[in-house]
């Protein structure tokens, strides 16, 4: 399948494996204009995706030993409204500070866009249902 012309890959983060930050882990994390997409497995896949409007909060934090390193390695934190993974911990990614302030500033772009507060996310019938937001995520990653 060839990716799909609906969503642009704004930023991408492989999963690193211990404090050394080696990339030697098969998960991804894709942010879209629309979705936050997860892909984890090689041989068996597994996809999830979170709509970023229902992305309720955020977080970014760094263990000591990541900071004293200065590899840029770091968790984000994903809070949402997600049925499937209301907390999504996207643990030891390379840039993650610049990975968190992308996804912040595209949530608020969505929300504005959908004019959702946080507490409107559930029940409010804005956007997720539609055929155009559920898109085949295997698309996106070239699965």
């Amino acid at each position: 399948m060839a990716k799909s012309a609906k969503y642009n890959i704004v930023s991408q983060e492989r999963k690193c494996w211990g404090f050394l930050g080696l990339p030697l882990t098969f998960t991804v994390y894709s942010i879209t204009d629309k979705k936050l997409l997860i892909k984890k497995g090689f041989l068996s896949r597994q996809y999830d995706e979170i709509m970023l409007y229902r992305i309720t909060d955020l977080q970014f934090s760094q263990t000591f030993v990541q900071t004293v390193f200065g590899l840029g390695l770091g968790t984000v934190t994903v809070f949402s409204k997600d049925t499937s993974d209301s907390t999504l911990v996207i643990k030891n990614i390379r840039h993650a500070r610049d990975f968190y302030e992308t996804l912040s500033d595209k949530i608020e772009r969505e929300r504005l866009r959908y004019g959702v507060r946080p507490s409107e996310l559930i029940g409010s019938g804005i956007g997720g249902d539609s055929e155009s937001d559920t898109a085949d995520i295997g698309d996106h990653f070239g699965a």
